[in-house]
């Protein structure tokens, strides 16, 4: 494997493959269809006025290794929507992030806020894990999809009511994301290659994306004057992570992000 990413989409296809001995694609596909179709939510807090803030559940990451030893995350995400989040992310992939399906499932039961299933979407299961698990978006990161299977996991979401927050990193993503019909388009600050972070990716990215589209900065944003530069440039949302998991006080945090926009 030439970078961490392509291996932890290969290990989440071995997943994936474990599940399906355990619940075949058919029978979770039946059983997503047959719940009631979600409502777009995630989309539509995300649309909004003013800025748009997805806070993040994550026990740890790759480039920092584990970043709250202890992980309350229901706790947590109770915190988040009390600080007047958009949308939480919740991490599920398990090797690297320590995340859990379970995470997800848990906190979706338990808040209103619309939920976003974080992982390597690799395969349609992932999508109806999700949908069956409360979560009212998921992840489709460009760089490990082509062009063909993101056009129909888009689709596989629409028809579940499920919205697709759609990753790119550079200017061929974002365009491959508008031609695949996108209207959730987040901007990885972080090179997912190498996990080196560039904070004005996403202000170069943001002129091509056209903006009919949700725009969502990712990774690398930690203050107020970080938020209000973002604002300033017509992102709609941020995704923030590692920043809200060390703060012991997360209204406070929030807050103090608001403070200049």
């Amino acid at each position: 494997m030439s970078n961490i990413l392509e291996t932890i989409a290969e290990a989440t296809r071995v997943r994936v493959a474990e599940a399906k001995k355990a619940l075949p694609l058919e029978e979770i596909k039946a059983s997503a269809y047959a719940a009631p179709k979600g409502d777009f939510a995630f989309e539509k807090a995300l649309a909004a006025d003013g800025m748009s803030f997805i806070c993040e559940c994550k026990k740890a990451s790759p480039s920092k290794g584990i970043i709250a030893e202890d992980f309350p995350y229901v706790e947590i995400a109770r915190e988040y929507e009390a600080a007047g989040a958009s949308a939480i992310s919740v991490l599920t992939e398990p090797q690297w992030f320590k995340g859990s399906l379970e995470y997800l499932r848990e906190i979706a039961a338990t808040v209103k806020t619309p939920c976003l299933r974080k992982d390597f979407t690799v395969d349609e299961y992932m999508i109806y894990e999700a949908k069956l698990a409360g979560a009212s978006a998921v992840l489709l990161i460009c760089s490990i999809l082509d062009e063909a299977t993101l056009k129909e996991y888009i689709s596989i979401c629409d028809d579940l009511g499920l919205s697709a927050l759609v990753e790119a990193h550079d200017e061929d993503e974002a365009n491959m994301a508008i031609r695949s019909g996108a209207r959730v388009i987040g901007v990885n600050n972080r090179d997912l290659k190498t996990f080196t972070v560039d904070p004005t990716n996403c202000l170069r990215l943001r002129a091509i994306v056209p903006e009919n589209i949700l725009f969502v900065g990712e990774s690398g944003v930690k203050t107020a004057e970080d938020i209000k530069t973002l604002y300033d440039n017509k992102v709609d949302a941020v995704l923030i992570g590692e920043s809200f998991m060390r703060s012991p006080d997360k209204v406070a945090f929030l807050k103090e992000l608001k403070k200049l926009i």
